[in-house]
Formats: structure tokens, C-alpha cells, sequence
């Protein structure tokens, strides 16, 4: 592993000027079980780590029925699923925070380090999406937001500028009658990169046979998570049935624009794009008929 300087920032202004001063040399560390790997197989070249695990406004988890929840780029999976009122909530970003690597790996990695890592695998975007994040950045002109869906601009790339970082995520508080669902295909059991990933989210009308609204989110088809909009739109006002799925999944076939490598070939990541999209709605829309 190459020779690094590595600093403990306190604060937002410390680790934002740090950046700054160092520019594309200096990368934040919360908790590094992307940027650690990359460093060490030499695929990112990094002078100054700044680590950031102790900056308050990274650590918060923070929910409740009027706000809805602020999401502190440093907290670790474990942490979401382990707070019932989110799993209730927000049951997409749920499964996805359980499949991100292993337990150990849980133990470390934080949604917000998914979400700057930029992969279009990423399991822990799609669910973002489908549940209207967004990112609260700060940087030397002071903080922005930006939505999920734009956040990612190539693999590896996103919208942060020098001396930007990801402070925390906001969602907002889900709508009557709505739920979520993530789910991906992957060879093995675990511990994989998703060949395809679909998440969706409804919202139902009071007697939950016609769906007001949706979204819908893809992993791994594209050069960055995608937003299937159009897909997403064909839904709203139709009654629940499988024509109206398959419509919108067929839809979201259509922007899919996947690549043949060893875990897959565009071909099958394009049929699993309809597969997991059904599978997705669906199980969106039974969690809404399941709640009390």
C-alpha cells in the first residue's frame, strides 16, 4: 500500500478546508471498506486520508413522523436496520443496508460511503431514489442540496466539487398508505455484486387497489443507478394489476442500456431489469396491503 498522511478532522469547516487545500489527493475516510481496498490494490492514488468519524453531523440517525430521516454519511448499516421505527418506515432501504457485504462488513460501511463511491451496483442508491433523498453537501461556499438520482455522474464520479463532501442524506416522511422494496440477482447467496438491481415505491389509494404514485430505480445497467421516470409515471392513477406492472417494467427495460462482462451479459441484465421490477412492485405494493 502506497505511503498516505491521514488526519482526524473535528469539524465540517476542518475537513472541508482540507479538501480544498489538497484537492483530488485527499479523500475522506468514514468507513473505508471501498477507499481502503482501492488504496491498497493501487487503483486510487490518495496523499491524505481525512478521516471523518468523529465530525457530529456525519454520526446523526435522526427519525421521526414530521421531519423524516436524517442520515449522517458515516452511519453504519447495522445502525439503520437495528432502529425499528426506520425499518417501519423505510423497509427498501432496509433490504438494501442488510445485503451490503457481510455482517462485518455492515459493521463499517455506511450508506453515504456507497452512495460517494459512485458504483453502479451500488445496492444502497436505488432505494435513495425511489424514496426521494437527497444529498446535503458542504463545501467553501457553504452547504447545497442535490437529489439522489443526480448525485452519480460516471462510475467512480459524482457531483462533489473540490473541497465537497457528503454530510448527510434526508428522506422524507413516507405517505399514507406507501412502502418501499429493494432486491437484486447475484450468482452466489452473498457477499456478490449485484448483476441487476431493481428498487420501487408505491403509494396506494385508502382502499389499496390503485396506485397514486411511484418510483422506480435500477442498479447495474447503466453508467450510474438510474431513475426510471417515464417507467415510474406510467403508473399512476391505474389499479393495481399485472398489466399495469408489466407496462411500467417493460418501460423500464427500454432505458436500460446494460454491458456483457463476466458477471453477465446485457442480454440477461436486460431481462432481469423486467424480472426484478415486477418483483419490485409487487413487493412494494404487498407491504402496503400487509400494514395495519
Amino acid at each position: 500500500m502506497q505511503d498516505f498522511s491521514y488526519i482526524a478532522a473535528k469539524t465540517i469547516p476542518e475537513a472541508v478546508a482540507l479538501l480544498d487545500e489538497k484537492g483530488e489527493s485527499a479523500r475522506i475516510l468514514a468507513g473505508g471498506t471501498d477507499l481502503i481496498v482501492q488504496v491498497r490494490e493501487a487503483r486510487r492514488d490518495v496523499d491524505l486520508m481525512i478521516d471523518v468519524k468523529s465530525i457530529p453531523e456525519v454520526n446523526v440517525l435522526n427519525y421521526n413522523d414530521n421531519a423524516g430521516l436524517t442520515l449522517g454519511a458515516a452511519v453504519e448499516c447495522y445502525k439503520i436496520y437495528a432502529d425499528d421505527a426506520i425499518c417501519n418506515a423505510y423497509p427498501g432501504l432496509i433490504d438494501a443496508t442488510q445485503i451490503i457485504g457481510g455482517t462485518a462488513i455492515q459493521g463499517r460501511a455506511a450508506v453515504g460511503g456507497n452512495l460517494c463511491n459512485a458504483s453502479p451496483a451500488a445496492d444502497g442508491i436505488p432505494p435513495l431514489i425511489v424514496l426521494k433523498a437527497s444529498c446535503v453537501i458542504a463545501g467553501p461556499n457553504g452547504e447545497r442540496e442535490v437529489p439522489v438520482e443526480q448525485f452519480c455522474t460516471a462510475p467512480g464520479q459524482t457531483v462533489l466539487g473540490k473541497g465537497e463532501m457528503l454530510v448527510s442524506i434526508k428522506i422524507p416522511v413516507p405517505e399514507s398508505n406507501s412502502s418501499s422494496f429493494y432486491l437484486r440477482f447475484i450468482p452466489r447467496n452473498e457477499m456478490d455484486i449485484a448483476v441487476v438491481g431493481a428498487g420501487a415505491s408505491v403509494v396506494l389509494d385508502a382502499a389499496k387497489q390503485t396506485i397514486v404514485s411511484a418510483r422506480i430505480a435500477l442498479a447495474a445497467v447503466a453508467p450510474t443507478p438510474l431513475f426510471a421516470e417515464e417507467a415510474s409515471a406510467l403508473l399512476a392513477g391505474q389499479e393495481v394489476s399485472d398489466e399495469a406492472i408489466d407496462a411500467a417494467a417493460e418501460a423500464a427495460k427500454a432505458i436500460a442500456r446494460p454491458i456483457s462482462d463476466m458477471r453477465g451479459t446485457a442480454e440477461q441484465r436486460t431481462h432481469l431489469v423486467g424480472v426484478l421490477t415486477r418483483r419490485a412492485l409487487n413487493g412494494a405494493i404487498q407491504r402496503v396491503r400487509d400494514a395495519a
